[in-house]
């Protein structure tokens, strides 16, 4: 087989590659005895129908997958052989077609990993976060915590909606006189305090007597998550059912008991504020992270290949699709205009890829490496943060391709701890 690359861009090569006679011979003599063992025609037993028949039945169907399995083959052998380190599979731009006796030749174009030269990546400029946990802070997630074991009783000695209350309706709505997704529900629950409809929030009952029925009008926010209806006009009607209070449980050992895991409120304290140290510090790291690619992207521009912002799209939206799952969401309900999104993310997915590259360009300059022994400390640590046995998690990275994976992983934060030891904190 020959082979010959050219480069195109910093992120593409061409292949032009020529397979021999031999090899295509082969793979045509495999594809008609597999084809002849399977067809029935009439006058010749299974298995026994000529080749030549064959040919002239089914030879532009036989030739198209021989086609793709000799470019599929090749390209392989290809860009391994040659060490070209492609991201993505090739788009075959000509071929020659498959002709008796002659070799097979195609051209391929193909996104290649950058080349990237890390400099001037020391001596750059962070600003140091303050993770220190104020008690206002510590008072302001209790106060949450209150609002989120707070319950609702049924009001009994009034009929007529009030500012704070809560009101059990029943609503429909329509948008240009026609209904949508979503444009009925019984047995909602709303609060009559200020705010946006959508967030459960209709101040307009205030004054309602339980039975009557309201109606208004409201303009869904521009960017709505409801493709159908955002930046639109809707006529709702709510028909108020019932009437009820918050009550907000007092601040003592009973509720700290209530809101998990402490016997006293001074241990919930102390549990919440060790909490929100964590939230800090995992933040400071993160936005250390975020600015320490920007400066080294500032100083170092180059290309990206197209495929690895598209997958690394794909990674964040997988990501943002499971924290709506787990906060009780279906996305398939919520008419997510997902082209949108993954231009929303485009920028953010770019400056990844650059970071990610960047942070091994460096890694490999100087010299960074893990050991097994530096696996099996973030394996522990992993197990920690999780509340897991370190069996359980140690098993999860087990396999060659999750152990490569937290290798990758830790090396990027040991390339980062050594570029912050290298940087002016101001």
């Amino acid at each position: 087989m020959k082979v010959q690359v050219e480069e195109l861009s910093p992120i593409e090569k061409k292949l032009s590659i020529e397979v021999d006679t031999a090899r295509v011979a082969e793979e045509l003599t495999r594809a008609y005895t597999a084809l002849g063992q399977q067809v029935k025609l009439p006058g010749f037993r299974q298995g026994k129908v000529p080749r030549r028949i064959l040919e002239q039945r089914f030879r532009d169907r036989v030739e198209d997958d021989v086609i793709q399995r000799v470019v599929q083959s090749a390209w392989l052998q290809a860009v391994r052989d040659h060490k070209v380190e492609a991201v993505a599979p090739p788009q075959v731009t000509q071929n020659s077609g498959l002709k008796p006796n002659a070799p097979f030749s195609f051209e391929a174009r193909v996104e290649v990993k950058p080349r990237v030269e890390a400099k001037d990546y020391q001596g750059l400029a962070l600003t140091r976060a303050d993770t220190q946990v104020a008690d206002s802070d510590v008072n302001e997630r209790l106060e949450q915590l209150r609002q989120n074991l707070a319950r609702l009783d049924p009001i009994e000695d009034r009929d007529v909606a009030q500012a704070g209350d809560f009101a059990t309706v029943d609503y429909e709505a329509t948008v240009e006189g026609k209904e949508f997704a979503g444009s009925k529900a019984e047995g909602v629950t709303v609060e009559l305090a200020p705010g946006e409809l959508v967030e459960s929030n209709v101040a307009a009952l205030e004054g309602a007597k339980v039975g009557e029925t309201r109606e208004l009008d409201y303009t869904f926010p521009a960017d709505y998550r409801v493709e159908d209806v955002k930046g639109k006009a809707a006529h709702f009607k709510f028909h108020v059912k019932g009437l009820k209070k918050k009550i907000i449980p007092e601040l003592n050992d009973d509720f700290a008991k209530e809101a998990g895991q402490a016997q006293s409120l001074d241990e919930l304290r102390t549990k919440i504020r060790a909490d929100l140290e964590q939230g800090k510090k995992t933040k400071a790291l993160n936005e250390e992270r975020e600015a320490l690619i920007k400066a080294l992207i500032e100083k170092n521009p180059f290309e990206v290949p197209k495929a690895m912002v598209e997958r690394t799209i794909d990674q964040m939206l997988e990501t943002r699709l499971r924290a709506m799952a787990r906060m009780g969401m279906d996305p398939r309900r919520l008419n997510l205009d997902f082209a949108r999104l993954r231009e929303d993310l485009r920028e953010e997915a770019l400056q990844e890829v650059r970071g990610a590259l960047l942070f091994e360009a460096i890694a490999l300059k100087e010299g960074i490496q893990t050991s097994d022994e530096d696996l099996e400390k973030k394996i522990s640590e992993l197990a920690q943060e999780a509340n897991q046995s370190i069996d359980v998690v140690r098993k999860y990275f087990k396999g060659p391709d999750e152990r490569q994976g937290l290798s990758l992983r830790l090396r990027e934060e040991k390339t980062i701890e050594f570029l912050k030891g290298q940087a002016k904190y101001s």
